[in-house]
């Protein structure tokens, strides 16, 4: 029998049937999370059909997109439709008796640091979302990935049918630089296998470089499997995974406790295991990385220029990078550390956790900011810890703004935007045209490279300072 993957062993242990015509298998899902912007979908899908929801105890609601960073009153929100979405995701979950982190709810936050931190996203779990960056929940070994209007099949069945994927192995080995961080690695990972690289698979994040990494790191980089047009990104459990969620609201406890570490010690990739794709990268060469286009493929080292597309041979690729230059308003040969920003934006659920905060105010500490810089934190939670640790005062003393927990800018649907042709220093996941704002101009990086070129208002090599 050949090896198995992590993809493989939790597929199996969830298909309850095989379609042979289709390919498809139908899979029992263990979470779905449903956000204010899309939920209401597949409540009105349940509706129409007169169905109920078949086990609410697995399903979560979080209003997380259309949240005010600027306050936790709905009522302070400008938008009546993004007030109406937040209202009817909260009345549903109480029509069906799903749990639901309301903006009041000391543990509401951003779905994708929601839950992990409550230890409902757990090894070998099938979680999913109707949020594309669901990939994140592959950090703690679970197979998570978004479905979008899919979910009201889910909702009625809590099952999903799913062609299996393709999966790729990315193995970082080998150790980092200093100041070179988890985002470092990811948008690394995103610009060495293209944009679309990944498109159609699953990604296995492998290698020393790769287990070193905490928890919070290990979300980030499989959050940002998807601007690589991967559908999941996972990362096998260990006892840091084991470690993190011991004593978690939603984790097992007790005997359950015992009997779930020994089944999610089995969740790694056998040695025979084969992949369709191998990709190997040194953790030793990455430098702090910025992007410059409208992909994350379209990253360099903080060191390098801005690239002539015109040395370019294939013709569509060198349009494509021309646009981006157009629309970023950037000159090939620019040193990168020569482009000015606009403004800043920390938060997100890339880096929108703990430790995220703490390297920014690492970094930011005993300095004051050259442009605005709009500081969110992943969650309540994570508010609640880092105002214990005095982080909000580093902030606020630097002259950053720090907002209530949410997706806040990075979505730029909650009043939290980038102006036309404004330039702004990001650790969200996403650069492409009109993401943070229309004609908004997006450099994504880490929460200290943030942090850096909100002091120097430009993008800034953080190891200078």
């Amino acid at each position: 029998m050949a090896g198995q993957t992590i993809v493989d062993k939790i597929w199996q242990s969830h298909e309850i049937l095989l379609d042979p015509g289709s390919g498809e298998s139908l899979l029992y899902i263990d979470n779905l999370f449903l956000t204010d912007s899309s939920s209401f979908h597949a409540f009105d899908l349940i509706e129409k059909e007169k169905l109920p929801v078949r086990n609410p105890k697995q399903i979560f609601g979080v209003p997380d997109h259309f949240a005010s960073s600027k306050s936790k009153k709905l009522l302070d929100i400008a938008d009546p439709d993004r007030i109406a979405r937040i209202n009817d995701l909260e009345s549903n979950c109480k029509k069906w008796e799903i749990h639901h982190f309301g903006l009041d709810d000391p543990r509401m936050g951003i779905t994708h640091v929601v839950g992990p931190e409550q230890g409902i996203t757990q090894p070998g779990k099938i979680v999913l979302c109707g949020d594309s960056h669901t990939s994140t929940h592959g950090g703690l070994g679970a197979l998570a990935f978004g479905i979008g209007g899919q979910s009201g099949h889910v909702l009625a069945t809590q099952c999903l049918w799913q062609k299996k994927l393709k999966q790729i192995r990315v193995t970082v080995s080998g150790s980092r630089q200093n100041m070179v961080t988890a985002k470092d690695l990811a948008l690394k990972i995103v610009s060495t296998l293209g944009a679309g690289g990944a498109f159609g698979h699953i990604v296995e994040y492998a290698g020393e470089a790769i287990t070193a990494l905490s928890i919070e790191e290990r979300l980030t980089v499989c959050n940002m499997t998807i601007e690589s047009g991967g559908r999941a990104g996972i990362i096998a459990p260990d006892q840091i995974t084991f470690d993190y969620l011991l004593g978690k609201d939603f984790a097992p406890n007790g005997r359950d406790w015992e009997n779930a570490v020994k089944f999610w010690k089995t969740l790694q990739s056998d040695p025979e295991a084969e992949f369709d794709r191998e990709v190997f990268i040194d953790a030793g060469s990455i430098e702090p990385m910025v992007s410059w286009g409208n992909t994350a493929e379209e990253t360099l080292p903080i060191t390098a220029y801005i690239p002539d597309p015109f040395s370019i041979e294939d013709r569509d690729r060198r349009e494509s990078l021309s646009n981006a230059l157009e629309y970023m308003g950037l000159t090939p040969g620019t040193k990168m550390t020569d482009i000015k920003i606009d403004q800043v934006f920390i938060g997100s659920c890339t880096n929108g956790r703990i430790e995220d905060l703490r390297a920014a105010a690492n970094v930011l500490k005993n300095h004051t900011i050259k442009v605005p810089a709009l500081i969110t934190p992943g969650s309540n939670l994570v508010r609640k810890a880092a105002e214990a640790e005095g982080l909000d005062r580093i902030f606020i003393k630097a002259g950053c703004t720090w907002g209530e927990a949410g997706c806040s800018m990075c979505v730029g649907m909650n009043g939290d935007i980038v102006a036309p042709q404004k330039r702004c220093a990001s650790t969200s996941n996403r650069n492409f045209v009109g993401r943070q704002g229309s004609g908004s101009r997006t450099h994504l990086m880490s929460p200290a490279m943030a942090a850096a070129a909100a002091i120097n208002g430009r993008l800034t090599d953080v190891r200078e300072l």
